[in-house]
């Protein structure tokens, strides 16, 4: 896939239209809180933040959502139904603003990606990107990847499981928050079929290690390395223009390939 699949990060040059008070900004856009208060004690897989979306991102969230958007409200969820078809399904949880995401799913047409975020202006982006490069095997999804794997899917739902560069939580008293933890891999093994592919990649060492710790630890996963340690960066992880920053400033870039173990 060329490097033409990129962010549509041009500003909105229109004033924002005035809306009624609690009005939807996007209508048939993502929901603010689609998982409600039935879920309000849970651990959030993210860390919600804001920013302005662009009239490119913002005419996709209204015209692509019903289409290709899904908010994590805790229903059952049919991954052959929200698709349209039994090709396998990848779940990348944080996508950022999807250039990486859209060039995966270009460069794989037989594997469907859906996509999990809480960053608007990303979510936008990303169906844009679909729409542009005629993507159709991308969802995007709105909302806690913890609620939709917990709640929303079935046992052996996936054959993948993309976490690249989550945030890090670097001070001690917030390890806690970190997303891969055992506790969020019992749950990823039930969900990950036998063979499945678990995918990590980070810039901060520290996580990496313990990225390293958790997954070697698990009954449930094998590295694919027989050596074990981190991995070489994969072909199909494309390499983004933020993490070609961070390698020229000196970050070390570890990625993990950690597969569901295929019990006898």
């Amino acid at each position: 896939m060329s490097d033409s699949i990129d962010s549509a990060s041009s500003p909105d040059p229109t004033p924002a239209a005035v809306r009624p008070k609690g009005a939807p900004r996007f209508p048939g856009g993502p929901q603010a809180d689609p998982a409600g208060s039935h879920f309000e004690r849970r651990i959030r897989s993210f860390q919600p933040r804001r920013s302005r979306v662009t009239a490119g991102q913002g005419d996709a969230l209204r015209r692509l959502w019903p289409k290709w958007g899904l908010d994590i409200d805790g229903r059952a969820l049919r991954l052959g139904e929200l698709f349209g078809d039994d090709r396998p399904v990848v779940l990348e949880i944080g996508f950022g603003m999807g250039e990486a995401t859209a060039r995966m799913a270009a460069d794989d047409p037989g594997t469907n990606i859906l996509a999990v975020d809480v960053h608007t202006p990303g979510q936008g982006n990303l169906l844009n990107l679909a729409d542009q490069h005629g993507l159709t095997n991308i969802r995007v999804a709105n909302g806690d990847a913890i609620i939709l794997l917990r709640e929303m899917l079935t046992p052996d739902a996936l054959d993948g499981l993309r976490v690249y560069f989550p945030d890090p939580w670097p001070k001690k008293r917030h390890h806690k928050r970190r997303l891969i933890q055992a506790e969020f891999l019992d749950l990823v093994a039930d969900r990950l079929r036998p063979g499945g592919l678990v995918h990590c990649a980070t810039d901060w060492e520290p996580y990496a290690e313990q990225m390293l710790d958790v997954l070697s630890t698990h009954p449930e996963f094998e590295n694919t390395r027989p050596e074990g340690g981190y991995a070489p960066r994969p072909e199909f992880r494309p390499l983004t223009r933020f993490e070609g920053q961070g390698l020229e400033k000196g970050h070390v870039v570890n990625d993990l390939l950690f597969r569901r173990v295929q019990h006898s």
